[in-house]
């Protein structure tokens, strides 16, 4: 074997002898040999950084923390024992008294197999009773004989097992309250109902979610100040902001007795949602409760780490009420009223430490604090008793919304009640002083302060859809005709229709024509919306639109630091430069009186307060509602539903707080996967077991990653069949007579082969269809670690529409930043083979070149890369492939798309295409 070192770059990882031809050669070695920058290191903040859940007296030597974190002095969750008293520096956590069972006590079920089923059944198929006693009777009728029986003997039992668990058991209780003024005989009927409002004690429910072993390792005990190593300010969960420190701060002063006591911030949420239209507008309105010390991952994660708490009244009366000032001001109190009287068990642990056990197992005196409260803005407005269109953080006045003004806070608001009138409140001020907020009765809280940024309602659905989307086509029908505005509109939504697959990317098949919009339907528009219109409107537009969309995605990341507040504020004041392009065509010839814009200017202070927007989202509030009413209520009969949807949340409590138990124990692993051994039929497949060539491992695309993995690409579980595997004959199948000779040319650069030996390789191959990145990027729907999981495909039919050959960037050199440090390539073949007996998992792709980086979008244009007319092809090892790309046509403006080109084969069709940078937030981090 010889080597050739003349010319060529050394590998410069330490110790390594090789050289390479190029950049890219001396990257994928590094990669895929060394380094694989797809990881997330769980040390990238240092030796010195320490576990939050064992903080150190920081008032002894905080300096050892300087330009890393810095722990609040005096409020630092130090562990105690039952009875308050703190235990010396590394005590360890007393076992819990439920671990005292043996390892195989699966109480109150059976085994393993009754808990799984159970739980199977119950909270992941939500099987109906009938099917379920079906299912049992179909298995004793299988087992008949075996002397084995089946796991339940009908619902009935089911459910008392569940029901019979004391984890995660709060029950529910009921408030009923009313008009509480005199009432005449012909007083209104809203006047003389009784009104229901069930609650769960808060306190309880705190102490239950603090005490689940499940959220160990993702849980703040103090607040922080958070450096990078240039000494700048990062933030990024609640406990890393300004409102958890500077509350510390007063209750330190105020109460002596709370040092060295965990700070717990409450989170409320509420919003009304509806159930069914169809058969009488069926509508709730549930209360949320979650808690700060929670880090952004798990509250977004979906963990049962919002739990709701309350099921508030919803006052209803004649048509001839429905503009009454009395009924709307009886609306409002009633509001109120509830919430302070749900939330009254929790006032004493707001002046005196009450004892709680965290999830690490260790005691703590916790002191309750009442920090923010995610809703939209018409729950804003009732929330704070500000008139509508006026901003519930500011005084702003709706007509001049940028102009300067002061904040809006309860005692500004108390000392304008006392000196002004009620008609110079509401028309100066935006103040509605009929109504006291339910803060009024608890240490601290301020609603004004507590209004969270809501990014869902705010930025996605209400500045992007309900405005700018709006806007575009409202020019197109203004410039041109009616009829013509219509038929551009049509073709941009043609242009979206047509847009290449990727996992996770929502479909449009007929563009925008629907008439009920979600938030991910908004969230989706978002990802393709840009080159969809360009040539159409001015490339001001575009410009304010990319302008856009780059402030959204930054306030969208799990972590925010001092450049990126800078980053924001720029984009986002080149918005509101840009966004005048739509009052001088015509489009706002009023202006931009608009609340849900003008937040954004009060987005960098809530950063700094709340930290990411990202972790107090109404989405958070919303895909709860999913889990917490509108599945319950389709369990339900829908008569007196609420009863049967109480009880449905109440055993899914028991079951998830059983199975932390479980977990905690040892009996189960963590995450939310069935445990090794379970009889599943995948778990019988390896990695070279067949699957049928026209198939996939998996329907998912993408998803959340909760095991403790590093990033890394690697090929699907099961190889697909009806391929030859010789690679001289599955060349010939494929059409790609240059696989061999560009495999072995791939093979002599991972052996560092000079060019005159050439390796021969006759091993068995390996065709896959799909390949699976794992990757770090917490600012995407991730696990609770911030990992996330991607499948990248390649096949030559999927769900029948023909082949789909995803693309991916390539890593060409991780020292250059952005695109110029990527290649972007189509795969046309995944495969493996064998050689010496290591194992070389392999693409072959077909390449593209970066054109230039475009100044109205804000995107790269690349276009498929051509030698002698003939594609520029390679192998790659899958060590060099980072992660799926997007790419989206550069659409002609002269011509409409064509009706017979489809999403999948515009890779094929098109000249050339933008590197999408806005198909995620990890991509829009690297692709610019």
């Amino acid at each position: 074997m010889s080597f050739s070192y003349t010319g060529r770059l050394p590998c410069t990882y330490p110790g390594c002898p090789f050289t390479f031809k190029s950049q890219h050669g001396r990257t994928y070695h590094i990669r895929s040999t060394h380094i694989n920058s797809n990881a997330h290191s769980e040390l990238d903040l240092g030796p010195d950084f320490p576990d939050l859940e064992s903080t150190p007296d920081l008032t002894q030597a905080p300096e050892q923390f300087r330009g890393q974190w810095i722990g609040h002095p005096y409020l630092t969750g130090l562990p105690c024992d039952a009875n308050g008293k703190f235990l010396p520096p590394g005590t360890q956590p007393a076992p819990r008294a439920a671990h005292s069972a043996t390892p195989d006590d699966w109480s109150p079920f059976e085994s393993r197999v009754q808990f799984l089923v159970g739980d199977l059944l119950y909270r992941r198929v939500e099987m109906s009773a009938s099917n379920v006693d079906m299912l049992m009777d179909l298995w004793e009728i299988f087992m008949d004989g075996s002397g084995v029986s089946a796991p339940f003997r009908s619902h009935q039992h089911m459910h008392a097992v569940i029901d019979s668990s004391p984890l995660g058991d709060v029950p529910w209780q009921c408030l009923t309250t009313g008009f509480s003024e005199d009432i005449t005989r012909d007083a209104p009927n809203w006047q003389q109902m009784a009104y229901e409002v069930w609650f769960r004690d808060p306190n309880e429910v705190i102490r239950v979610m603090l005490d689940n072993h499940d959220f160990s390792g993702q849980f703040d005990v103090c607040p922080y100040i958070e450096l990078d190593v240039n000494n700048k300010r990062r933030w990024a969960n609640v406990m890393s902001a300004n409102i958890a420190w500077n509350h510390c701060d007063a209750i330190a002063m105020s109460h002596t007795d709370t040092h060295g006591a965990m700070y717990c911030p409450i989170i409320l949420g509420s919003d009304k949602t509806t159930v069914s239209v169809a058969t009488g507008h069926v509508e709730y309105h549930p209360l949320y409760l979650s808690i700060g010390n929670l880090h952004n991952t798990v509250r977004c994660a979906h963990r049962n780490a919002v739990i709701p708490i309350a099921f508030l009244a919803i006052p209803k009366c004649d048509r001839r009420y429905d503009n009454d000032t009395n009924f709307r001001k009886f609306k409002r109190r009633l509001f109120h009223a509830s919430i302070s009287a749900i939330l009254q068990t929790l006032r004493p642990g707001m002046t005196s430490p009450v004892i709680r056990r965290c999830p690490d197992g260790h005691y703590r005196r916790v002191i309750y604090d009442l920090v923010a409260f995610i809703a939209d803005y018409p729950e804003q407005v009732m929330l704070t008793g500000i008139v509508q269109g006026w901003c519930p953080k500011c005084t702003a006045s709706p007509n001049n919304p940028l102009a300067a003004s002061g904040p809006r806070t309860g005692a500004l608001t108390d000392q304008l009640v006392q000196l002004l009138d009620s008609k110079t409140l509401w028309d100066q001020y935006g103040i509605d002083n009929d109504i006291i907020p339910f803060t009024a009765d608890f240490p601290r809280a301020d609603i004004h302060e507590m209004i969270s940024p809501d990014l869902l309602h705010q930025v996605i659905k209400g500045a992007f859809k309900d405005h700018l989307v709006t806007w575009v086509c409202s020019y197109l029908r203004l410039i041109h005709s009616e009829s013509q505005g219509d038929a551009i509109i049509d073709d941009i939504d043609r242009r979206i229709a047509i847009v290449p697959p990727f996992p996770g990317l929502r479909r449009f098949p007929h563009g925008r024509r629907f008439k009920q919009w979600t938030g991910d339907d908004s969230k989706a528009l978002m990802k393709v919306y840009l080159p969809a219109i360009v040539g159409y409107v001015p490339d001001d537009m575009v410009l304010c639109i990319s302008a856009f969309l780059d402030t959204c995605y930054i306030a969208r990341r799990q972590h925010l630091d001092e450049d990126s507040l800078k980053t924001f504020d720029t984009s986002f004041s080149k918005y509101l430069q840009l966004r005048e392009v739509f009052r001088t065509t015509g489009v706002r010839p009023t202006g931009f009186s608009l609340p849900r814009q003008h937040v954004l200017t009060h987005y960098h202070s809530l950063i700094q307060d709340f930290g990411v927007p990202a972790g107090l989202c109404s989405s958070i509030t919303e895909s709860r509602h999913i889990t917490a009413v509108k599945k319950p209520w389709r369990r339900s009969n829908r008569y007196d539903a609420l009863g049967q949807m109480l009880k449905v949340n109440e055993r899914l409590d028991k079951l998830s707080a059983t199975r932390s138990d479980f977990v905690a124990r040892g009996m189960m692993p963590d995450g939310h996967r069935p445990p090794a051994g379970t009889s599943f039929l995948h778990s019988h497949l390896n990695e070279h077991s067949p699957t049928n060539g026209n198939q996939d491992d998996s329907d998912e695309d993408e998803g959340p990653v909760d095991d403790n993995v590093l990033g890394h690409v690697v090929l699907a579980r099961s190889r697909a069949i009806n391929y030859p595997r010789n690679l001289q004959d599955l060349a010939a199948q494929i059409n790609e007579p240059d696989l061999p000779i560009l495999a072995q040319g791939f093979l002599a650069d991972q052996l560092h082969l000079s060019d005159e030996s050439m390796p021969v390789i006759t091993s068995k191959v390996n065709v896959f269809h799909s390949a699976v990145a794992t990757f770090f990027a917490p600012s995407d729907p991730s696990g609770i670690r911030g990992m996330r999981r991607e499948r990248v495909r390649s096949t030559p039919s999927w769900r029948g529409t023909g082949p789909r050959r995803d693309c991916v960037f390539v890593t060409e050199d991780d020292e250059v930043p952005g695109v110029r440090g990527l290649n972007v390539a189509r795969i046309s073949l995944l495969f493996s083979f064998i050689y010496y007996g290591t194992v070389f998992p392999c693409a072959l792709v077909e390449w593209f070149t970066r054109v230039r980086l475009d100044r109205v979008t804000g995107m790269w244009i690349v276009r498929p890369d051509f030698i002698r007319n003939r594609r520029n092809k390679s192998v790659v090892h899958l060590d060099a492939l980072l992660r799926a790309a997007h790419l989206i046509p550069v659409y002609d403006a002269s011509e409409r798309v064509p009706l017979e080109i489809e999403s999948t084969i515009s890779l094929d069709t098109f000249k050339a295409y933008y590197v999408n940078k806005y198909i995620d937030h990890h991509a829009h981090e690297i692709a610019f």
